[in-house]
């Protein structure tokens, strides 16, 4: 039903409750379960309550901006509530002095924001942005790995397993990035992330006196080349701010700050498929997005282009690339991308093609096959000549680009982000953000922008000097970062360990947990634009998995939760544009056996090919089963998954 709407203006009215000069607004989502009541008086503060169980009491806002405190003693003209029915209910303070401040309450959680009406640029010194949820609550935080003052901090991978802990047992003098959990009695939780994020630098957390508070990035003053390794100044792939301004932000006039979002959920499996980051952001700037391709990629610098039964010496070559786009034309994938290496980085010119490759026989021996070409360009090289780089290689040919080594969210580089996506669109590419923030509805607004990373991915477990648990990350990011949006997981391992036969091999990597885990991560993780990680060689030893592995959407009309418990499990169902669906399931270290039930099908029958851990697989991950059934919505089927094992499913109608 089209969403119908209203428009209409309230009165002030105290609330029940309001101290002499404070007034109180209030605001309900659709189904009437969250609240927010936002108090005008000295300070402007807002708290938010679901089912009257207070999760964020009144907190303060405001914005140190040159035009004064916004939101300190805020003189408010008139309220307007507005809302698209069925879907969110808002609440607008408009205030006198050339500002408004707006709420919105959805089903699944809520967002605040500053909107300027002032005729002028607006300079912002500083934002409080405070999040009082208790520091004794039990939360997932992301520390940033880099250790140090925050300007240190401020230069990261945002890339980090989660620290279940309560709050206040916070380690001293470590940010977080975003998206955090907080958990509540009775199993609610609460996660804390933005949206709309351009003209703005990122938040980060911190603990404060009862809760969570935001700090965010000074705007760049100096920069030079650089790496995350600080003896590198020449041929580093990142720019390293060396000197900062003493303000955040400077917003355009009429310009509009980022929600302060909180989804909102009393079951863990409804956060699986929470789009409200998706939905606050600006709407697609783009009148017609029928060019933009999603889809499957070959890629190669995970395996490191480790090839067998060849008659050429594998590596950054032409003939590496060619065997590459006859194994993705093969399996009819449509885009290869050439990694980190095919330009001297020492030159610092994505033109700089190395001798290896011959990049004009590639991108024609691709057009002849049916295969896309992608570049991955690091950051230094693509900034300082950005128009050209999309444009000439737009015209020879490529398809898109893979940007790496960003490594910050302060405002200069989420400018970067928002002005590369709309030259990209000018030029029919699309875009792979690598190395850098989580989304925060940039692919919406552009959604030539495919995919992100800032996610804790598979390239984590190839380093023989970092190990950590990706099996219980897998299982507990898609309630947190996968709010946020796609993720650059890339996974695809064929090679696959137990708990106790994993080990980290550069050239010749595997995964953690079963083989049919990581079959299962092509439906439940989002991601448009998805990796096949392996080499050629692996995938054509099973080419039963890689058959089914290429043939699942990269794009969905529709999603549902069955099972979900953060830290756990996930049971993740799929509808592909054609109406099949798929299902796809992932458990902990802990082994698990579920009856999963169909009834989420339409009428009729349907086939079911079941991809499914092995009877050895808790002794070898890589033994798994296949098998069909006839089922309808009436069925249910069971499955059995080893310790970080998985399952997936194709549901065809007959």
């Amino acid at each position: 039903m089209r969403c119908i709407r209203i428009l209409f203006l309230l009165t002030l009215i105290l609330l029940p409750g309001s101290l002499a000069g404070q007034k109180k607004y209030g605001v309900t989502s659709p189904d009437g379960h969250l609240a927010v009541t936002v108090s005008v008086s000295g300070e402007l503060t807002w708290e938010l309550a679901f089912q009257d169980q207070v999760l964020v009491e009144a907190s303060p806002l405001s914005l140190d901006t040159d035009w004064g405190i916004l939101g300190k003693g805020m003189r408010v003209r008139k309220i307007v509530k507005a809302g698209e029915k069925g879907e969110y209910a808002q609440l607008t303070l408009v205030g006198r002095d050339g500002y408004d401040v707006e709420f919105r309450v959805y089903n699944e959680g809520a967002a605040y924001r500053f909107a300027s009406r002032l005729p002028r640029a607006l300079t912002v010194n500083a934002e409080t942005a405070v999040f009082r949820v208790g520091k004794d609550r039990s939360a997932f935080i992301p520390y940033v790995r880099k250790t140090g003052d925050f300007q240190v901090q401020f230069f990261n991978t945002f890339e980090n397993t989660y620290a279940h802990t309560p709050l206040s047992a916070w380690e001293e003098g470590r940010l977080a990035f975003l998206p955090l959990m907080v958990e509540y009695p009775g199993g609610v939780k609460l996660c804390i992330t933005e949206s709309d994020l351009e003209h703005y630098p990122g938040m980060y957390l911190y603990p404060g006196a009862d809760g969570l508070e935001g700090v965010f990035a000074p705007y760049p003053a100096r920069e030079r080349q650089g790496s995350h390794d600080p003896q590198v100044t020449v041929g580093g792939h990142n720019m390293v701010v060396t000197a900062r301004e003493n303000w955040i932000a400077r917003v355009p006039e009429g310009g509009v700050m980022p929600w302060r979002v909180v989804a909102v959920c009393a079951q863990d499996k409804d956060m699986l498929v929470n789009d409200l980051v998706y939905r606050l952001a600006r709407p697609s700037q783009l009148e017609d997005a029928s060019w933009i391709k999603p889809g499957m990629v070959a890629w190669e610098w995970l395996s490191d282009r480790n090839l067998t039964g060849v008659d050429f010496l594998a590596g950054v070559n032409t003939d590496t690339y060619k065997y590459y786009i006859d194994f993705a034309a093969a399996n009819h994938i449509p885009y290869v991308v050439l990694d980190d290496g095919w330009y001297s980085a020492m030159e610092g010119s994505a033109f700089a093609v190395v001798p290896e490759i011959n990049l004009p026989e590639l991108i024609a021996y691709g057009e002849e096959k049916g295969v896309g070409l992608m570049l991955w360009v690091g950051y230094y090289v693509f900034q300082k000549d950005m128009e050209r780089i999309i444009s000439e290689y737009a015209a020879m040919g490529i398809k898109g680009f893979k940007l790496d080594a960003i490594g910050r969210d302060d405002q200069k580089m989420n400018e970067f982000y928002y002005r590369s996506a709309a030259l990209a669109a000018q030029h029919h590419v699309v875009l792979d953000f690598h190395g850098g923030a989580k989304p925060a509805g940039l692919n919406r607004t552009w959604p030539n922008v495919l995919n992100f990373e800032g996610v804790h991915g598979l390239e984590q477990l190839k380093n023989p000097s970092y190990s950590c648990d990706l099996v219980t990350y897998d299982v507990t990011f898609p309630f947190i970062r996968g709010i946020a949006g796609p993720v650059d997981y890339t996974q695809g391992l064929m090679r696959n360990a137990t708990r106790e036969s994993f080990r980290q091999i550069w050239s010749n990597p595997m995964s953690q947990g079963t083989r049919c885990r990581q079959l299962a991560e092509y439906v439940v993780f989002d991601s448009p634009l998805n990796m096949l990680c392996d080499t050629p060689s692996h995938y054509m030893q099973e080419q039963e998995c890689t058959d089914f592995i290429t043939a699942i959407p990269t794009v969905w009309q529709a999603s549902l939760a069955l099972e979900g418990k953060i830290g756990e499990y996930i049971t993740l169902a799929r509808e592909g544009k054609d109406g099949t669906w798929y299902v796809g399931g992932l458990t902990s270290w802990t082994p698990r056996d579920t009856s999963l039930e169909l009834s989420f099908l339409p009428e009729g029958k349907y086939q079911a090919t079941v991809f499914e851990d092995g009877i050895n697989a808790h002794r070898n991950a890589e033994d798994y089963r296949t098998r069909q059934v006839e089922v309808d919505a009436a069925d249910t089927l069971q499955l059995h998954l080893a310790p970080g094992g998985g399952f997936v499913i194709k549901l065809e109608r007959l």
